[in-house]
């Protein structure tokens, strides 16, 4: 993991392909966000979709139709500051590169959405272990059968990111992410996978796949800011651009800025 706490540092080491990996505990006091950039014609029902469906994709941050700074999350280029991406024509990923300067143009504009990273920090404040920070693995993420509001030829499934959690520790989160509805939020669910279609817990369709269970550990699933990648899987537009899952937007703004108290 990159052992570093300050944002803009953090973000220059990977603009200069110093760092391509998972992006938990970076600048940890800051939030992370996930990346969708598509061209203009689809961003209104992009921006519909996002509303109506804020557990998984609270947008936090709208760039400026072919500007790729995002001056409100801080000294942000888009093209660069991810450790890594991926590149989508009509539904299919045709590359994953560290940067994006040769594919952007000005028609393109931004959605940064919300990432369970900022709830992560307060939740080790509150003394629970976050297996996958602890293993420096990527989070497991799963696709479930919980329907998405649509919005034009945006549909589909919601993705969720798991937790192994005691049942104390359950009761605990559910108290401190309820304070984050803009990263998420409140669990969605816990227990048995089969009943929101995850199928199997120790192979996800996404991230890295969590260490056997202890004995007194339960599932517990956020939804997930990947849901977006699963959408344009389905919907197929002509062309997008997102992060790879667990390799973030590291911001400016402070986690403890989204709490509401």
């Amino acid at each position: 993991m990159l052992n570093i706490q300050d944002p803009t540092e953090a973000r220059k080491i990977i603009r200069n392909n110093q760092y391509v990996r998972q992006t938990a505990g970076v600048a940890s006091q800051y939030v992370q966000g996930n990346v969708c950039i598509l061209p203009s014609k689809y961003s209104v029902n992009f921006a519909t979709f996002c509303e109506k469906n804020p557990k998984p994709c609270p947008l936090i941050g709208l760039g400026v139709k072919g500007d790729p700074k995002l001056k409100d999350l801080g000294d942000i280029d888009i093209r660069t500051d991810v450790p890594k991406y991926r590149v989508w024509k009509k539904g299919k990923i045709v590359d994953e590169p560290l940067d994006i300067k040769k594919y952007w143009n000005e028609d393109l504009v931004t959605f940064i959405l919300g990432c369970s990273m900022s709830f992560e920090l307060p939740l080790i404040e509150a003394g629970i272990e976050i297996q996958h920070i602890k293993n420096n693995t990527t989070v497991p993420m799963y696709s479930t059968s919980i329907d998405c509001k649509s919005a034009g030829q945006f549909q589909g499934k919601m993705v969720v990111s798991m937790r192994p959690l005691n049942t104390k520790d359950t009761i605990k989160s559910i108290q401190i992410c309820s304070k984050f509805p803009s990263v998420h939020g409140a669990p969605i669910h816990f227990g048995n996978p089969d009943e929101i279609g995850v199928k199997d817990i120790m192979a996800p369709e996404y991230g890295d796949p969590p260490r056997p269970f202890k004995n007194n550990e339960i599932p517990v699933f956020w939804a997930c800011g990947v849901t977006p990648q699963l959408i344009l899987e389905k919907s197929k537009p002509d062309f997008c651009i997102t992060h790879k899952p667990g390799c973030m937007l590291i911001t400016d703004k402070l986690n403890s800025d989204l709490a509401t108290f």
